[in-house]
């Protein structure tokens, strides 16, 4: 799902809360060692979100928020904030050659620049977090 999330807007983050979960505490923000990526530079985009970033002229950069079933992944353009809300059992990131990831949820994808240790690691924890979280059968859902 890619909304805009510039405004407060109750029914969307109803919505956004459902498909990914309530944002972590701050006791397992601390435990987790943050839940935040640093800023990633966009190197390629799908056709919808592609359309939203030739906009404006500025650097095309996102971050990711894990939540507890999920990530956000936001993004700017002109003066409003987009969210692309990727459930983690629609989330699949492949590693890419020269440090490059490439996130996707069903028809959406990004490709981002990951040449700091750091992003990589960030990518390793949402990996390691997807996997200790999903079902491992049908009676968990």
């Amino acid at each position: 799902m890619l909304v805009n999330v510039s405004y407060n807007n109750k029914t969307l983050t109803r919505k956004i809360d459902e498909a990914v979960g309530k944002p972590f505490v701050l006791k397992d923000r601390w435990k987790m060692k943050g839940i935040g990526s640093p800023k990633l530079f966009i190197t390629h985009a799908s056709i919808e979100i592609n359309n939203l970033l030739i906009l404006d002229n500025n650097t095309d950069c996102c971050n990711i928020e894990m939540r507890p079933k999920g990530i956000i992944v936001r993004f700017r353009s002109l003066l409003e904030t987009f969210a692309l809300i990727i459930p983690y059992y629609k989330l699949t990131i492949y590693k890419g050659d020269l440090g490059v990831y490439t996130i996707f949820k069903d028809h959406h994808c990004i490709r981002v620049q990951a040449d700091t240790n750091s992003v990589q690691k960030y990518f390793r924890k949402i990996l390691a977090y997807k996997a200790d979280n999903s079902p491992t059968s049908i009676e968990d859902l």
